[in-house]
């Protein structure tokens, strides 16, 4: 892994990383929807479709969403796939009230739960899910391998992964490209737009530390997950990591 990706804080502070991420995402939950739709120029309602369809095949019925933030991948996969239930949890009550509206407002409060958590330490008992997600949100986790580990832990067997993070891109033209925005256009338009401007910086820093590639597809095996597979999108913006728990 490399050095630091952990260590990159929303606010530099004297909290662990998790509570810091808990307090940025509480501040931004109510612009959050907008700025990343607006920010990713709408590549990411893409992105996760992809992660859906890879997920269809296999029919799951019990899926577990990992920092589900404001529901939007819960609810694709719901429209998508008509599981009996998808669990989303997250650290921020902020980000999950405004999920909670949105799926109101859908008609699937039914079918899609959000539950206050710590991904490093879910309360569900082992083997439970037919799938367990996370898009966006692995790079915030406090401590990756644990985070994976749970994931692991609570999938059945048999049961897929997958997880949708942004990435930073390695060819010509599209990193140089991708270096700018990130760097300049992302913290000021979220300065701009965003009552906590710390939030846009730190957001594209721990995209460039974070584990991508064959890196994070072997972080995946080390926990036991087999057929790993990482494909991506966008030149490179996105990366799909899937896999299965043997």
């Amino acid at each position: 892994m490399k050095p630091g990706v952990e260590k990159i804080l929303p606010y530099n502070g004297a909290e662990r990383k998790g509570r810091q991420v808990e307090q940025m995402f509480d501040a931004i939950a109510d612009r959050y929807d907008l700025l990343n739709h607006t920010l990713s120029l709408g590549f990411d309602k893409g992105w996760r479709r992809k992660g859906v369809r890879y997920l269809k095949p296999f029919a799951p019925n019990l899926i577990l969403d990992i920092a589900t933030g404001t529901g939007d991948l819960a609810i694709s996969m719901y429209k998508a796939l008509k599981t009996a239930r998808i669990t989303g949890v997250d650290i921020s009550e902020g980000m999950m009230q405004t999920g909670r509206e949105k799926v109101k407002r859908a008609g699937y409060a039914g079918y899609i739960l959000f539950e206050k958590q710590d991904c490093l330490a879910l309360t569900y008992r082992d083997n439970t899910f037919d799938a367990v997600t996370v898009a966006f949100g692995v790079r915030n986790f406090e401590d990756i391998g644990k985070g994976l580990a749970e994931m692991y832990r609570t999938l059945k067997p048999g049961g897929h992964v997958m997880i949708l993070e942004l990435s930073f891109p390695v060819k010509f033209p599209m990193k140089q490209l991708y270096k700018i925005y990130s760097g300049w256009v992302i913290p000021q338009a979220g300065k701009f737009f965003s009552k906590d401007k710390q939030a846009y910086r730190y957001l594209p820093a721990s995209v460039r530390v974070a584990p991508q590639g064959k890196e994070m597809q072997a972080l995946l095996e080390k926990q036991g997950f087999t057929g790993v597979r990482v494909k991506t999108f966008t030149g490179g913006i996105c990366s799909l990591y899937t896999g299965e728990k043997g």
